[in-house]
């Protein structure tokens, strides 16, 4: 299931995510919302609309902007309507791609070792 992870917790699981452009689009009630803060940053894509952002902040650890969804997604981009991306820094692991990702491939590497 596909997991977005920063400062060791769970931010978003979901095994309903959109993926656009690489990036897993996690449905909204999928993502725990105490840990994020809402930014003034708004970015525009001429094919997804305007872009609003979430700071993360997990424990007092903030990073800033690493969240972002489109409020009002123009027609080519309605599948991610209501949903919510992530970057940086925070780790997309999707365990249905073969444990995809650092920590995945840690674990497997973590595995082998204890044989």
């Amino acid at each position: 299931m596909p997991r977005a992870i920063w400062n060791g917790e769970v931010i978003a699981e979901s095994e309903h995510t959109v993926v656009v452009e690489g990036n897993h689009y996690f449905p909204v009630e999928s993502v725990r919302r105490e840990f994020l803060v809402e930014s003034d940053k708004r970015t525009v894509c001429p094919w997804k609309g305007t872009a609003s952002y979430y700071t993360i902040d997990v424990n007092g650890d903030r990073n800033e902007n690493a969240a972002w969804y489109y409020p009002a997604p123009k027609a080519a981009a309605k599948s991610i309507r209501g949903h919510v991306a992530f970057y940086h820094g925070v780790e997309i692991v999707d365990e249905r791609a073969g444990d995809a990702g650092e920590s995945g491939l840690l674990r497997r590497l973590a595995g082998l070792l204890s044989r």
